[in-house]
């Protein structure tokens, strides 16, 4: 059956695609490999799909023209490239491509990563820059980072206090930034200390994950319509059902919150989002309708939690990895917190190897290998190539962060080269957060949050591997770089930290 779909996409789609290359043929396009009728250059691709799209990208050059199915494509791998796009062209590339995801995930792209660029997104930047991430808010939200890291810290010290405790990093990780968002965005804990080191602790996680999940990964229907008409393996009915989770989970948050909009907004006050964005209807009520309200939170759950989890994995298994590095962080963090207090949100200016550790991480495995699509809006050159309206632009952050002709020994661990650099600021080849106006608004936070846990972990314990292999590097083939094995580790209390740890 599955085949019978195929050849009737095929038949299908001739014409129209015989109509394109007509279209076409005389236009100043990028260079192309050879592609076959109807799914284009679909029989290249394997995964991972980053180095699969570099590796033609060194053959065919930095700018790449590429056919997805009835999809245009164009992949860009130099910062010159990257430039032109998100300068000279960044309106005509502010907007994202449709996509199932977009439609079924996000209540028909009306969330900040999908809407269509154009008043509703500029407001629901607006607000989320404001209410989330401006430096106001985000000293707001400090103790709850503070207060959720320390909880954390008295689990581990009461599991490993009397002998060295192998630990599951990655659920540790996902605990602790699921419980920030969701107490930002709730006021409430995901999962309470009680139950954290429970089978029910567990269960509840998964369930936030599952229901919370990003659904960003590729998917064969938006290149070849024809099998989302015919239902292809259910891929669009699946995600009906996880929207259908998604707005269930919503609307029981929003009734647990007792909602009073006639208060008037303490400024001094860390308030949950939900809450704070309710009242604000009263001001703007046509704009932060039942749906904007939603989207604003599954924005904060989908975008703030995975990604920071992978991230913060990835940063420790490289540490444990290269123990000498893992020795300078905690030398720093030992002359510039020391032991007669608990590292916090201020400290962090002050640990600048940290941070650079975390951006080394970024460059050699970046969260978002290839940056969220982009769509122009209207034809447009990019390095003297013409680009028709419509193309979906791919970034291949990935393979610019590990391009020798930007870095000096790119596949080496070597914090050192960001203390010249002066961080996410470095030109264009050098972007874990995106890039143009459509760059990710959470970059502060998640800076925030992973150096205050990966700071307090180091500060407060010993971190071992488990055995004497190194640890697993490989990485998975979704949509965000996360390790395929979860990262186990051995945590033994610091001596000069116990009694501290012990009054948590």
């Amino acid at each position: 059956m599955e085949n019978f779909y195929l050849y009737f996409a095929l038949i299908l789609s001739t014409v129209f695609f015989i109509t394109k290359l007509l279209n076409h043929h005389n236009k100043n396009l990028p260079p192309s490999p050879f592609s076959l009728p109807i799914i284009g250059h679909l029989h290249l691709l394997k995964l991972p799909l980053h180095q699969t799209l570099e590796t033609l990208s060194l053959q065919y050059g930095p700018i790449l023209s590429l056919k997805f199915g009835s999809r245009s494509i164009l992949v860009v791998s130099s910062p010159s490239a990257v430039e032109e796009c998100f300068t000279k062209n960044d309106i005509v590339f502010a907007n994202r491509p449709q996509s199932i995801a977009g439609d079924r995930l996000s209540s028909n792209s009306t969330t900040l990563v999908w809407a269509p660029y154009g008043h509703l997104w500029r407001n629901l930047r607006r607000v989320s820059t404001i209410e989330i991430f401006s430096h106001i808010s985000l000293q707001k939200s400090s103790i709850i980072r503070e207060e959720e890291v320390y909880s954390l810290l008295r689990q581990l010290f009461k599991v490993s206090n009397i002998e060295p405790q192998k630990v599951d990093f990655k659920y540790l990780s996902s605990l602790l930034v699921s419980n920030i968002i969701m107490r930002m965005v709730a006021g409430k804990p995901c999962v309470g200390e009680e139950f954290a080191c429970m089978d029910v602790g567990k269960k509840l996680l998964k369930e936030f994950k599952e229901a919370y999940s990003s659904g960003l990964s590729v998917n064969i229907c938006d290149f070849l319509p024809i099998l989302r008409w015919v239902g292809y393996k259910g891929l669009e009915k699946n995600m009906v059902r996880l929207q259908r989770k998604r707005d269930e989970a919503i609307r029981r948050l929003f009734e647990e919150i007792k909602l009073n909009n006639d208060n008037i907004i303490d400024v001094e006050k860390m308030r949950p989002l939900i809450e704070t964005l309710f009242s604000l209807r009263k001001y703007e009520p046509e704009f932060f309708s039942d749906d904007v309200i939603k989207s604003l939170t599954l924005t904060m759950f989908i975008a703030g939690t995975e990604t920071t989890v992978t991230t913060m994995e990835w940063v420790m298994s490289l540490l444990l990895n290269h123990p000498e590095v893992l020795q300078k962080v905690k030398a720093e963090i030992d002359s510039q917190v020391g032991c007669e207090r608990l590292i916090n949100d201020l400290d962090l200016a002050k640990l600048p190897y940290l941070r650079c550790v975390i951006n080394e991480t970024f460059r050699l495995y970046p969260t978002v290998p290839l940056l969220l699509p982009h769509c122009s809006s209207a034809d447009c050159t990019v390095g003297g190539f013409h680009i028709p309206r419509g193309t979906i632009l791919l970034v291949n952050a990935w393979s610019m962060h590990r391009d020798p002709k930007l870095w000096e020994e790119p596949t080496k661990f070597k914090p050192e080269r960001f203390e010249e650099i002066n961080g996410e600021r470095e030109g264009f080849k050098f972007i874990p957060f995106g890039i143009g106006r459509r760059a990710c608004p959470g970059a502060g936070m998640a800076m925030r949050v992973m150096s205050l846990a990966l700071g307090a972990f180091i500060q407060c314990f010993d971190w071992e591997m488990v055995g004497k292999e190194m640890v697993d590097m490989t990485s998975g083939f979704g949509f965000l770089m996360a390790k395929t094995k979860p990262l186990e580790a051995v945590c033994t209390p610091c001596p000069s930290m116990t009694s501290i740890l012990s009054q948590l």
